[in-house]
């Protein structure tokens, strides 16, 4: 495994220098702000990730208001106890993507938030708090708790709502590959250890956060995306 700086020059060389690199790495939130954001915006970013998973992007879009309407507004206590006239109203709104599964799987999300907030004051804190070197702990929390947000769905999510954090993209994964972290997409627990310990290594000698390491891995494949 390569040290940190020489993926940061690959990457550098094929984006045009450092400074164009730079300019394409994001900025994940401050703890306190991150912590801040309501429940309401939590189940929503949960909703938009899980929708948009293996559909067209921009039709989720295009539909959004409806789907904010049809969830009252994502709020959570009213979402968790949505029942089945809920469910008959919502698989009849044309105004959504009427997915029965995904639709649930809202539902089930309001209800693990409520838990989280239970647990740690809220869920933006219990999201917030969540120590950067046992960052695949809490993506397993959040496959096993949450309905629907294993792999990319709920990492991607994490990184939408500007949560310091890593996304198993195929471009991140074939450097992880190069670099002989691992051999294949990681789905083991044994595979994701890995792949934590290596972002620790790089985090040790970079001093850069996961979103910074994550892009940068992208980036330094031919074509990486962020």
């Amino acid at each position: 495994m390569q040290d940190f700086d020489a993926i940061y020059n690959i990457a550098a060389g094929r984006q045009g220098g450092a400074d164009r690199l730079e300019a394409r790495l994001s900025h994940p939130l401050p703890a306190a702000e991150l912590a801040a954001i309501p429940a309401d915006r939590w189940l929503a970013a949960m909703a938009k990730c899980l929708f948009q998973a293996g559909f067209n992007w921009s039709v989720i879009e295009k539909k959004w208001q409806g789907f904010e309407a049809a969830f009252d507004g994502f709020d959570v206590a009213r979402v968790a106890f949505f029942h089945d006239a809920d469910m008959d109203r919502l698989l009849a709104d044309k105004g959504i993507v009427r997915n029965a599964a995904k639709i649930r799987a809202v539902i089930e999300n309001a209800c693990f938030l409520q838990d989280l907030a239970g647990e740690h004051g809220s869920a933006g804190a219990a999201f917030a708090n969540w120590p950067n070197e046992d960052y695949v702990d809490l993506l397993h929390l959040i496959a096993k708790r949450g309905s629907r947000l294993g792999a990319v769905t709920g990492q991607r999510m994490l990184r939408n709502m500007g949560r310091d954090s890593f996304i198993l993209s195929a471009d991140v994964t074939a450097r992880l590959i190069a670099e002989g972290v691992i051999t294949r997409a990681p789905t083991a627990q044994r595979d994701m250890r890995a792949v934590q310990d290596a972002f620790n290594t790089w985090s040790a000698q970079s001093g850069r956060g996961l979103t910074a390491i994550s892009q940068t891995l992208a980036l330094s494949i031919d074509h990486g995306s962020v």
